[in-house]
């Protein structure tokens, strides 16, 4: 240990040694030449004023002329600093931008029942409404009251059939979507069908996607506005049901508009339509554009597993899904990942504690650049403006019923009629931008030394080749004449030689 110490010693003696070798072999100007080069220095300077300060006889002129040049070096200071204060505060401002088109994307519809489940089915079975509301709190947070009679029949069924896939049951026994159920569609005068439609889980159960980008065609189009879909729906109420007790009291169909390559999201974005309504939804496309981090909350950088485009629904059920997985060692059906099905009993102890820690810690956040799901970049939304019409009409009413051979009864209380199209054949961009960019802040400061100074980058340059060449000298006379003025001694007196000319004295 001593040694290696030693040795560094050593190594930057020698270093110092070869440095005060190099600059002894470089004169020291006098201080004549010094005062030459300052003089040189100040009339050549690309800085306007230094150079009348040093010319002027005059010393009126000169004590002006100082004054001016301090002014403007104060007033140009002043404005950088506020230039530069300013950037750091990362301002930004909003643009926005009509683009009209000839023919604009048709946005994907996903539509559910509000009853969920075939009567059939539940009829002999309603713990399957309280196992649903368990299962679902893994997109929607909904409570039910633990003394509850449903809720201990759940834990349970759940105790005594741990081998029940509650995902298959849905599938199966949830509601579904055929030429029973839709009576008729059309998109932009051509024919659709139920093969048109993809299926997906939601807090609904069983829904249905129109123009989702893994069905049929990947992107539809409409080139007139005023037209797109049409759909006419038969909610069976007597095939299918739910649960008046736990607020499921409408009869109709909900559905979200939203973009092809984003997960519908229901909770608060949700449109309805009760039957016996003709539904027109007017919609208009808006994108919306943010800055990353600091102008901005978003983060470029996060990428999904399994989402091709990031949103932050699908983040916030990508980030429950991996905590549910690293603690319970499954991954609900209803959110997205690879791994073992959660089962019943797993949803009882171990996704509903997890979940609740979740919320409590704030684990999957929302919103800032440093949440865990932070705004997206870019986003596609659909504003939507919606009439509602009595449907159908007294004449129309008895040629439906002759038509689909049904009551009129029957027609009242189950179809409901939806159409969604454009507005217009345009398009909103909502873009947030950088205030100020960097090339905008450099041709600011350099306009304020150019107004006060005269300055240029140049004119930088050479102060600082001023500065450093004085730098270099004042090293050269520390490193170099200091040492040698400390150790020079006076030479020793010759008392003998003094006192002998004292005697002659």
């Amino acid at each position: 240990m001593e040694q290696t110490e030693k040795s560094k010693v050593y190594a930057e003696n020698r270093l110092l040694e070869k440095i005060k070798l190099c600059l002894s072999k470089k004169p020291l100007l006098s201080p004549t030449e010094r005062k030459k080069f300052d003089h040189d220095f100040a009339i050549s300077t690309s800085f306007h004023g230094i150079h009348n300060i040093v010319q002027n006889r005059s010393k009126i002129r000169k004590v002006l002329w100082l004054v001016v040049v301090l002014g403007s070096v104060s007033l140009v200071t002043w404005q950088i600093y506020s230039r530069l204060l300013n950037y750091f505060t990362w301002p930004t401002t909003t643009s926005i931008e009509v683009q009209y088109v000839e023919k604009m994307e048709f946005p994907a519809v996903t539509f559910c029942n509000l009853n969920r489940f075939q009567t059939d089915a539940v009829a002999k079975f309603g713990v399957i409404f309280f196992l649903w509301h368990i299962v679902s709190e893994v997109l929607h947070l909904r409570k039910i009251t633990a003394n509850s009679t449903g809720s201990t029949e759940a834990t349970d069924f759940a105790a005594s059939h741990q081998n029940f896939s509650i995902a298959e049951f849905i599938r199966n026994k949830g509601f579904y979507l055929d030429n029973s159920t839709l009576l008729d569609c059309d998109f932009f005068g051509k024919p659709c069908s139920p093969k048109d439609f993809g299926h997906v889980f939601t807090e609904y159960g069983n829904c249905f996607t129109f123009n989702h980008g893994e069905t049929i065609q990947a992107k539809r189009k409409v080139s007139v506005s005023g037209r797109g879909l049409s759909l006419l729906f038969s909610v069976n109420q007597e095939t299918f049901t739910d649960n008046p007790a736990l607020g499921f009291v409408d009869a109709g169909i909900i559905f979200a508009i939203h973009s092809p390559k984003t997960v519908p999201q229901f909770d608060g974005l949700g449109l309805l339509s009760p039957v016996g309504m003709h539904t027109r939804v007017t919609i208009r496309q808006v994108k919306t554009v943010h800055q990353e981090y600091p102008w901005g909350e978003c983060n470029p950088n996060i990428k999904l597993q399994n989402f091709s485009n990031y949103s932050t629904s699908g983040c916030l059920k990508e980030c429950k899904a991996q905590h549910i997985k690293k603690q319970c060692g499954c991954v609900p059906f209803l959110l997205p990942g690879n791994g073992i099905e959660c089962d019943l009993q797993k949803y009882f102890n171990c996704v509903s504690p997890v979940l609740d820690h979740i919320e409590l810690k704030e684990l999957c956040t929302v919103g800032t650049h440093n949440s865990s799901c932070p705004v997206s970049c870019e986003e596609t939304e659909y504003p939507a403006t919606i009439s509602y019409s009595s449907f159908p009409s007294q004449k129309a009413l008895k040629y439906l019923s002759n038509k689909l051979n049904q009551s009129r009864k029957y027609i009242r209380e189950n179809l409901v009629k939806i159409e969604i199209n454009y507005s217009d054949l345009n398009y909103k961009i909502t873009q947030q931008q950088k205030a100020v960019s960097v090339p905008e802040l450099l041709a600011d400061l350099g306009g304020q030394l150019g107004l006060f100074c005269g300055a240029s980058l140049i004119t930088i340059i050479e102060i600082i080749e001023y500065l450093f060449t004085n730098f270099y000298w004042i090293c050269i006379f520390f490193l170099l004449k200091i040492p040698e003025m400390t150790q020079w001694t006076p030479p020793p007196q010759n008392h003998l030689g003094n006192k002998n000319r004292i005697e002659e004295c």
